[in-house]
């Protein structure tokens, strides 16, 4: 198992890790997948010494990635940034996406980062729990935000203050 910087000819292995997740309504609010092209932009926007792309490595194959994000895009926000994990359906349920955390938890202060934040649907219980046993709380509820299928669903933001 290997955790590195996601380079661009990984992108497309990064794109179709994500689109398995679309059709399960559990991790992204996103309806149909997207494309390689309309992510670029997205990938473009990483950077590996403030807010990586990380891939992570089984016997060579992309196995998931986990993502920083500026959030809300304000200078006062600069110290807090938004995680997102995606983990490939061949290899769930086995410690990747705690592996990626870890990595995350213990590389945000050389990041700059103090506060780590994520959104989670509140029916993704396998997420929220994985989060919850990192010590991340939950900072937010909003009710039925996301209609998936004509289900209303709610949005959990979660938060943690590493600094």
């Amino acid at each position: 198992m290997t955790i590195r910087h996601a380079t661009e000819t990984d992108l497309p292995t990064i794109v179709a890790i994500y689109n398995a997740a679309v059709p399960s309504r559990m991790a992204t609010a996103d309806l149909e997948p997207v494309s390689v092209e309309s992510r670029r932009a997205w990938f473009q926007g990483r950077s590996p010494s403030q807010r990586p792309l990380w891939v992570i490595e089984v016997e060579a194959e992309i196995a998931g990635w986990l993502s920083f994000q500026s959030f809300y895009g304000r200078p006062a926000y600069s110290t807090t940034a938004e995680i997102s994990i995606y983990i490939a359906p061949a290899f769930h349920r086995r410690s990747l996406g705690r592996q990626l955390l870890t990595q995350a938890i213990q590389e945000s202060p050389r990041l700059g980062i103090k506060t780590l934040v994520c959104f989670i649907f509140a029916h993704n219980h396998p997420s929220l729990k994985l989060f919850e046993s990192f010590g991340f709380q939950t900072w937010g509820h909003l009710p039925q935000v996301a209609e998936l299928d004509g289900v209303e669903r709610d949005l959990m933001i979660m938060g943690l203050r590493i600094g």
